[in-house]
């Protein structure tokens, strides 16, 4: 419901028709199995990739992030960033504000 929600409010999408569209971008960041999660049952790094499902689930031209991985411990991070570089490497323009620099030239 936490990615589907918007796009029914806003853009008026048939209820069925946003969940399956919750369903793949919830896959495509790697937490199918969380879809009935809480958000309090799930790591920094997951609700980061849930945070990212949602804003691919109204269809963005580009994605804006703002340290996405300043909040997260160590082992969380590489998680989110792998997303990244699967949306840069899918086509998707972002703006990213990051001390990751090293990511920041192999995305780039």
């Amino acid at each position: 419901q936490n990615v589907s929600d918007a796009p029914q409010r806003v853009k008026k999408e048939k209820k069925a028709e946003a969940q399956e569209r919750a369903k793949q971008l919830l896959a495509r960041v790697g937490l199918e199995h969380r879809i009935n999660a809480w958000p309090r049952e799930l790591s920094g790094g997951q609700q980061q990739r849930v945070a990212i499902a949602r804003a691919l689930a109204m269809n963005p031209q580009v994605l804006l992030f703002d340290e996405p991985t300043s909040a997260l411990d160590p082992e969380l991070v590489g998680e989110v960033l792998q997303v990244m570089k699967d949306l840069a490497h899918s086509g998707m323009t972002m703006v990213v504000v990051t001390h990751e620099i090293g990511f920041a030239r192999e995305v780039a």
